[in-house]
């Protein structure tokens, strides 16, 4: 237990030292899973460690094309081992401002629908609340076991053994709401290139705990099923998982600008973002008017209307995505007031953002 805590507390000191933002280029870090000696999960041809390293890299080319503000850092670009707690102290020396990282999903060889399983999945850090994603977990973690005496190195931490996941329910990311933001907005966007969506999952992955900036890990798809490993194995496929990763970035990227430098102007959302915005309004016969809201809680649980969780605020509503409920304050159309609305929460939840809303469903 005594490693256990010296664990937590590791984490919580890289938290708290985590450096402020200034006045700097946004610097997104890209984690291609796996490498080297270690291959990941294998299909019947491909490896894991390809199909990563070929997505990140051509998800870094595309955001150097489109941003000159946005720097660019590889936990690796070739084909070489590193560990976990190597890539987390990569991001964050480059004092990153997100972290994605890359992997490919399998099952046990004994699943009985290993040749049909399908779909994509984003996790950030959290409670695993499903066995499922406790596997998850466990086979990303794995790697740790390569190294040499793995045990002191991590202080402790089985990756095989579930007592060891007491650390990600006893530290709970700050960054959690932006996790779950960019979460979202990558499923959203992999729903649009005819993914399976599986949804924005929580688990405890060490590479996000280490971090000190909003993380997630994805999930592309299954390379145990034929079909998807033949997909995740082609230059088209590639490019496309790349370029939906890169469209929910765009998003992110603009909501940051203007919530750190007020540099938002509406119109100039990405085209996908606005098409999205069009289908919600034309789906009613209301109004279909854009709704700001700040949101600043997400649990898997629903809270009574006056929880003390929530910090005095009274206008809180409540909207279920993705397995979660989500916690919003204030209504309006007028968006200047809903920046002033966010400011105000942002005393009480420094992860909260503004979500935009047509006829009672988040555009994302």
């Amino acid at each position: 237990m005594k490693q256990i805590v010296r664990i937590i507390v590791s984490v919580l000191l890289l938290v708290g030292f985590a450096a402020p933002l200034s006045a700097r280029d946004f610097v997104v870090v890209i984690d291609p899973g796996h490498g080297g000696k270690d291959a990941g999960a294998l299909g019947r041809k491909a490896k894991e460690k390809d199909i990563n390293l070929a997505v990140g890299l051509a998800l870094g080319d595309m955001i150097k094309k489109n941003y000159k503000d946005v720097k660019v850092v590889y936990t690796r670009d070739d084909d070489y081992y590193i560990t976990l707690q190597e890539r987390a102290n990569i991001a964050n020396k480059a004092k990153g401002d997100l972290f994605i990282s890359l992997h490919t999903n399998s099952v046990d060889r004994r699943s009985k629908n290993r040749n049909t399983v399908e779909g994509a999945e984003t996790y950030t850090l959290g409670l695993h609340r499903t066995e499922e994603n406790l596997e998850v977990a466990k086979r990303e973690n794995s790697v740790i076991v390569l190294e040499d005496d793995y045990s002191t190195k991590y202080q402790g931490f089985n990756p095989n053994s579930t007592e060891s996941y007491i650390i990600f329910e006893l530290n709970q990311s700050k960054h959690m709401e932006q996790s779950v933001n960019f979460a979202s907005l990558v499923q959203s966007e992999f729903g649009e290139v005819g993914r399976k969506d599986k949804g924005v999952r929580q688990a405890g992955f060490w590479v996000l705990a280490a971090t000190t900036m909003p993380a997630v890990l994805v999930e592309l798809d299954f390379i145990c099923n034929p079909t998807q490993e033949a997909y995740l194995s082609s230059n088209s496929g590639q490019k496309e998982l790349a370029g939906a990763i890169f469209k929910a970035f765009e998003a992110y990227k603009e909501n940051f600008d203007y919530y750190n430098k007020g540099e938002l102007v509406v119109a100039s959302r990405p085209a996908s973002h606005r098409r999205k915005i069009e289908e919600q309004q034309a789906t009613e016969t209301t109004s279909g008017e854009v709704e700001y809201r700040v949101q600043f809680m997400s649990l898997d649980r629903k809270l009574p209307a006056k929880s003390k969780e929530f910090k005095g605020l009274k206008d809180v509503d409540c909207y279920y995505d993705n397995g979660m409920y989500k916690y919003t304050a204030g209504a309006t159309s007028d968006m200047a007031e809903a920046q002033k609305k966010l400011k105000k929460v942002r005393e009480h939840f420094k992860d909260a953002f503004l979500i935009e809303m047509v006829n009672g469903k988040r555009v994302k």
